[in-house]
C-alpha cells in the first residue's frame, strides 16, 4: 500500500467515512493534482470506465460534506475541487488564474487577512480569494514577443499581450 493510499484511508477514517474504491480514487486524483480540478478532469484521471459521472458527483459531495474536499471556486458555471488540507473552515488559500493559458494555480504560501465589512448586517461565513493575471510562463512569453505589452491591459480590462 502506497503512502498516498495510507493517507487517503486515514483521512476517510478520521471523517468516519467508508473507504470505498470511488472515494480512494477521487482522493488520489486530487492529491496528485497541483491545482483544483473540475469533475470531468477528475474522471479523466481515473481508470477508463471505472466510475460513472453520478458516482463521481456523489463521491465529491460526500467528501465535501465531510470537509475533506472543498469547492475551490466556480468558473464558467463549473465547480473546481481540491483537497481542503491547505484551508481552514473560514478561509481558503488564494488561487491565481492565468488569463493567458487559463490554468489555475494554488497559492498555498500566500496569506490574505480576513475582510472586515463596515456595513452592518453582513456576516462572512467563508472567504475565498481568486486572483487573475499572467502566470510566469505567459508573462515571459508576452515579454519576449513585445516587452511593452506584458504590462498593459486591453479594452476589456483583461491582461494580455494584445494591448
Amino acid at each position: 500500500m502506497s503512502a498516498r493510499d495510507r493517507k487517503s484511508r486515514r483521512m476517510l477514517k478520521g471523517a468516519a467515512l467508508y473507504c470505498t474504491k470511488a472515494r480512494l480514487a477521487v482522493l488520489a486524483a486530487l492529491m496528485e493534482a497541483a491545482r483544483p480540478l473540475r469533475q470531468d478532469e477528475i474522471s479523466e484521471r481515473l481508470a477508463t470506465g471505472a466510475f460513472d459521472k453520478v458516482t463521481i458527483y456523489r463521491t465529491l459531495d460526500s467528501l465535501v460534506d465531510a470537509g475533506l474536499v472543498h469547492r475551490a471556486f466556480l468558473h464558467e458555471r463549473t465547480w473546481h475541487f481540491e483537497l481542503a488540507d491547505h484551508c481552514t473552515e473560514r478561509q481558503c488559500h488564494p488561487h491565481f488564474t492565468c488569463l493567458g493559458c487559463g490554468r489555475t494555480h494554488c497559492l498555498t504560501d500566500a496569506s490574505v487577512p480576513m475582510v472586515k465589512i463596515a456595513h452592518a448586517g453582513f456576516v462572512i461565513s467563508r472567504q475565498q480569494v481568486r486572483l487573475e493575471g499572467l502566470c510566469p510562463a505567459c508573462s515571459a512569453q508576452c515579454a519576449a514577443n513585445s516587452p511593452a505589452s506584458a504590462s498593459t491591459s486591453n479594452t476589456h480590462g483583461d491582461i494580455g499581450c494584445g494591448g
